[in-house]
């Protein structure tokens, strides 16, 4: 669950008087609770299970890391959505590129590792720039699938920021395709997300392409 809340303010400017506070929006996921005890506890008798014993020392502590480790991985940093005033009226493409992403697969529950590349075209406001790689983490830090992790920071920013275009491209290599099943090591899987005039015109989508590398 995402909770948002009137948290810090940004001001808008106003043609008369003062000009009226504009909240920022606290980001907050709570993922119903996390019971670390009993999380270690059935990796324990996972491990047990697969026939992999934690009497040693060096495997004692392994269920306590993997429940921690677990834990951290669906566990996002709060943060505030500290956006401006477009008081200049730009309108070019802003873009972060090579956003480092880390999530958790949800069929299999390892990890796959990359990184995104998130823009949008302004409209009234403008973005901290560090909240686009916040955005990025805040989605990841759960099991996902890669297509529905880039389609909800685009639809996200979409809706918080009221830009006139987004695009996200994520590429990741995917543990439970590298490591097992086909094992095929070093290939990697890339999606995108286009909304708004990076999706309907041509010249706004081949730039933003172009600056990310996707067609190269």
């Amino acid at each position: 669950m995402t909770e948002l809340s009137a948290h810090a303010t940004a001001r808008i400017p106003a043609p008369d008087g003062p000009a009226p506070a504009v909240p920022a929006l606290r980001v907050i996921h709570e993922p119903g609770g996390i019971d670390l005890a009993a999380a270690e506890d059935a990796a324990s008798r996972f491990l047990r299970s697969l026939g992999i014993s934690t009497d040693s020392e060096s495997l004692r502590g392994t269920p306590g890391r993997m429940a921690r480790a677990y834990a951290e991985l669906f566990s996002p940093r709060p943060f505030d959505l500290t956006t401006f005033p477009n008081d200049e009226g730009y309108d070019e493409l802003v873009l972060a590129r090579r956003i480092p992403v880390r999530s958790v697969c949800e069929h299999h529950l390892l990890p796959f590792v990359g990184t995104a590349h998130v823009g949008y075209l302004p409209g009234g406001r403008i973005l901290g720039l560090s909240k686009l790689a916040r955005v990025v983490e805040h989605f990841a830090c759960r099991p996902q699938v890669q297509e529905r992790l880039t389609k909800q920071v685009a639809d996200w920013l979409q809706t918080q920021l009221e830009p006139k275009g987004v695009g996200v491209v994520i590429e990741a290599e995917h543990t439970c395709m590298t490591l097992r099943g086909v094992q095929a090591g070093g290939s990697s899987t890339m999606t995108s997300t286009m909304l708004g005039l990076l999706r309907t015109d041509a010249r706004s989508r081949s730039e933003f392409l172009a600056l990310t590398g996707a067609t190269s």
